[in-house]
């Protein structure tokens, strides 16, 4: 007999192309999941106001994780078993796992001045810089830049590892990929395994299925029963990693997202 399914899914780069930010070729597969009435958690760097967009672009009503971990939302009401949540934003329980943003970017500036790194933040930008930095048009780049729990950076020339190395000597940590991020002790696997536990609750002992596509995603991926590691355009995986039953997709993108899924849904979880 089949266990329920519950499915996580990266954003940018996975379930959305990482320069059109398109999700039209994983229809087929969304459509599946909505038929069937399995839920899809959205699991990504992206900010609350930029998530909600996007569950609005997908007609997605269930539970999401924000900024690589930092929060978990779920709409009130969801759970018949009250969700321990620190407060309620906008029709949602927030259950808080991150640091909130403004120490966040103290540590960094002071990050910034004691290591002399050439190093910007998302606060040391104006929308429209956000916006060529990231393809985002103007509206979304705005929502971007509503942080709650993490910084996204980037550097003015290389990679300088010794304020990478300095964040971590503080207690921080720092995620790697199309930009920087420096955050507090949390990752997107810690609120998966959450997640989890409060729908196993509800509804009994599930499968997870996890799909992403660069090392932030690596936390989720290890926190879930089936892995799948979408390809990237370049028609190369990210190297270097090392997860049990990792599987990878043959096309990139929503593509591969498709791909995976429908498989996963086929013949993946008996």
């Amino acid at each position: 007999m089949r266990q329920k399914v519950l499915v996580f899914t990266d954003l940018d780069g996975t379930l959305l192309d990482p320069v059109s930010y398109s999700f039209a070729p994983a229809l087929p597969a969304l459509e599946v999941l909505r038929a069937q009435g399995i839920a899809l958690v959205l699991c990504s760097s992206k900010t609350r106001a930029e998530m909600l967009l996007y569950r609005q672009r997908l007609g997605n009503s269930h539970p999401f994780i924000v900024e690589n971990g930092g929060a978990v939302y779920v709409p009130s009401g969801y759970f018949t078993t009250p969700v321990d949540g620190d407060r309620l934003v906008a029709g949602f329980e927030r259950i808080t796992l991150g640091t909130p943003h403004a120490e966040i970017r103290r540590q960094f500036v002071a990050l910034r001045a004691q290591t002399g790194a050439r190093v910007r933040g998302f606060t040391d930008m104006d929308v429209a810089e956000i916006a060529t930095l990231t393809g985002l048009d103007t509206e979304q780049a705005a929502l971007a830049r509503q942080r709650e729990f993490d910084e996204p950076f980037v550097f003015d020339g290389p990679v300088d590892a010794d304020f990478l190395q300095a964040i971590n000597r503080v207690g921080l940590n720092w995620t790697a990929g199309q930009l920087h991020h420096i955050l507090g002790q949390h990752d997107k696997g810690r609120a998966v395994r959450l997640l989890r536990v409060l729908y196993e609750m509800e509804r009994g002992p599930m499968t997870t299925l996890g799909l992403g596509d660069g090392r932030n995603d690596l936390p989720m991926l290890r926190a879930v029963d089936h892995a799948v590691l979408v390809r990237h355009p370049e028609g190369l995986a990210d190297a270097g990693w090392q997860l049990a039953g990792l599987t990878t997709t043959r096309q990139p993108g929503p593509s591969g997202w498709n791909e995976a899924v429908l498989d996963f849904l086929c013949h993946g979880h008996d």
